[in-house]
């Protein structure tokens, strides 16, 4: 199995896990977890008043999941006018964004980022350099000597 199918699999058993299957068929069937989802964000909406939640998503790839979820389950995400580019707000029950939404995006998010790390990585590897470590921590009393040479000069 390719890395990249690996991760589509392992996105379609967290979202079985957040839609509540229960059976093996199931956790193995997508759209029923996505329909199970939208079940659930119907019978919140039906209990308690959708509230304005505002989201604010630095990183594009994060923000571009979290766009995707909520348009997933039917919610309309938007901005207002002056609002920076990372600010999403969406109309939903707070329950299931405490619940479900924010939850399963936290899970979902982390393994994409584990991916892309995961690929990035190795493509600098092979391609640039094999040492991706951190930059080196040096101690303040190196940097004030070597900016002491330098106004010296």
């Amino acid at each position: 199995m390719s890395p990249e199918d690996a991760l589509r699999e392992k996105l379609r058993k967290i979202e079985a896990l957040f839609s509540g299957a229960t059976t093996d068929g199931e956790k193995s069937a997508a759209g029923a977890a996505a329909d199970r989802i939208r079940q659930r964000l119907g019978q919140s909406c039906e209990k308690e008043t959708s509230i304005e939640m505002k989201f604010s998503i630095g990183d594009p790839w994060s923000r571009q999941l979290m766009l995707a979820l909520c348009r997933r389950y039917g919610m309309q995400p938007y901005r207002r006018p002056g609002m920076h580019r990372q600010t999403i707000m969406v109309r939903a029950p707070k329950s299931f964004v405490q619940e479900t939404l924010w939850p399963e995006f936290e899970e979902l998010n982390a393994a994409l980022i584990n991916y892309l790390t995961e690929i990035t990585q190795r493509i600098i590897n092979e391609e640039l350099h094999r040492e991706t470590g951190d930059a080196e921590e040096i101690p303040d009393t190196a940097l004030i000597e070597n900016n002491r040479h330098n106004l010296l000069k």
